[in-house]
């Protein structure tokens, strides 16, 4: 059986024998998060179904963003897209920069991911379109404690973000499920209109 045929199978099982958390969740609940919160974090498997118990989030409270690494790379990528349209459009007054320990990009570099490409048929010419931006990427990543406070300060920056909008820092921890503060958002947030009022 493929992946897509056993997806297909767990869905009609799951439809027919709907779990009642699901059963009790109305229909007309809105797309808006409960706690007016974005949650940005890494794709990494090991977060999936264990990342939003540990911080007690629920079905409907928050928006999560994901990429490799909960890495921003530029002033208007899909990350800051994301943002931009859940605090504009979403009501999202908070946002929670989570990265993880043992993060699988801290471990990678540009250079072994080109050489992984090439070797399933990506043409150099392509790779060139995108190496600059790769290398910066994915060779700047060397702890997830230091990608986490580099991010929250390109997102506490970024021009498109207001600054009323606390941007906290977190790490987790992917076998435990413990979670520490790295960046406390609402200090920025004080500091941020200490400074606005002195001016």
């Amino acid at each position: 059986m493929s992946i897509l045929e056993q997806v297909l199978a767990a869905n009609r099982h799951f439809v027919e024998y709907l779990p009642d958390e699901y059963i009790h969740y109305c229909p007309e609940t809105s797309k808006l998060p409960k706690r007016h919160l974005a949650i940005f974090t890494c794709m990494d498997t090991r977060l999936v179904d264990f990342l939003e118990p540990a911080m007690g989030i629920k079905r409907g409270e928050a928006k999560v963003i994901k990429n490799a690494g909960n890495s921003v790379t530029g002033p208007f990528e899909a990350t800051i897209r994301s943002l931009i349209v859940s605090i504009y459009e979403l009501g999202v007054k908070e946002v929670i920069v989570i990265g993880h320990l043992d993060c699988g990009i801290a471990h990678t570099t540009a250079e072994s991911l080109i050489q992984k490409m090439l070797a399933r048929g990506i043409s150099m010419d392509a790779i060139k379109m995108i190496e600059a931006e790769l290398k910066d990427w994915i060779d700047h990543f060397h702890h997830p404690v230091d990608n986490i406070e580099e991010v929250v300060i390109k997102i506490r920056s970024n021009p498109l973000i207001p600054k009323d909008v606390p941007i906290h820092g977190l790490i987790f921890n992917p076998q435990t499920g413990q979670i520490e503060v790295v960046v406390d958002g609402y200090q920025a947030c004080t500091n941020s209109n200490v400074a606005n009022r002195e001016e």
